[in-house]
C-alpha cells in the first residue's frame, strides 16, 4: 500500500494480503498563535479553533450525514467525533491529535458510497498564520497508527496561505472496494456548509 500521498494521489485500500482495510483515523495537530506584546516585550497566546468534520454522500451524491462538533456520531455509528478542541496547543507541540475521526469502513450504511473529510478555520483563522497544523490519515486507532496515508502540513505550505477551509480526502466505494483520494484542497469557503456543498460540486 503507497504510503504518504501526494495530493491528488489515489490509492486502492486492498491490502497485499488480500485482507480489506476497516479501521482509518483523520487526526489534525495544531497550535496556539503567540503574539508578541508592545515593542516586543512579552508575549501571549491566542486561542485557534480548527474543526473537522466528515460528510457522507450516496453513489447519486446525496448528502446523507454530516458528522461535526456538534453530532459526534454517524447514524450508523460508523463514523465518530473525539469531540471540539477549542484551543489548540497552548503550550506548544505536544505531538498529539487535538481532534481526531475514526471509520469503521466495514459498519458503514451500504448506502454510503463517499466519506469526505474537511477542515474549517471555525474563528477564521488564516491557516498561513498558525504555527503549526498537521493532518494525517492514518490507517489505525487513535491510540494505535498502523499505516499513514497522507499528510499535510497546512501552517506551513504556502497554497494553503490566505484560506480558512479545506478539503483534506476523500474515501470513495468502487466495484465493492474502498479506494481513497488525498485531495488537500484549500477551498474559499468559510463555513463547513459552504465546504460540504464545495465536496459535493467539485470532488464526487
Amino acid at each position: 500500500m503507497a504510503i504518504n500521498l501526494q495530493k491528488g494521489q489515489r490509492i486502492s485500500l486492498e491490502k497485499e494480503n488480500g485482507n480489506k482495510l476497516q479501521n482509518v483515523c483523520v487526526g489534525i495537530n495544531w497550535g496556539a498563535i503567540e503574539k508578541k506584546g508592545l515593542f516586543g516585550f512579552g508575549s501571549s497566546k491566542e486561542a485557534v479553533d480548527l474543526d473537522a468534520s466528515c460528510a457522507l454522500f450516496d453513489d447519486d451524491k446525496n448528502l446523507i450525514d454530516v458528522v461535526y462538533f456538534g453530532h459526534l456520531k454517524s447514524k450508523d455509528g460508523a463514523i465518530r467525533h473525539s469531540g471540539d478542541d477549542l484551543t489548540g496547543d497552548m503550550g506548544g507541540d505536544d505531538g498529539l491529535d487535538n481532534e481526531v475521526i475514526t471509520v469503521d469502513l466495514a459498519k458503514l450504511d451500504p448506502k454510503v458510497k463517499h466519506v469526505a473529510f474537511v477542515l474549517n478555520s471555525f474563528r477564521g483563522h488564516d491557516f498561513g498564520t498558525i504555527p503549526f497544523a498537521s493532518i494525517r490519515i492514518y490507517e489505525g486507532t487513535p491510540k494505535r497508527v498502523t499505516e499513514v496515508f497522507a499528510k499535510y502540513d497546512i501552517a506551513h505550505d504556502s497554497t494553503f496561505k490566505g484560506h480558512v477551509s479545506m478539503v483534506m480526502g476523500i474515501f470513495y466505494q468502487k466495484n465493492g472496494e474502498w479506494k481513497f483520494n488525498a485531495l488537500g484542497e484549500p477551498t474559499k469557503d468559510r463555513k463547513l456548509e459552504e465546504t460540504v456543498n464545495t465536496v459535493e460540486r467539485n470532488f464526487l
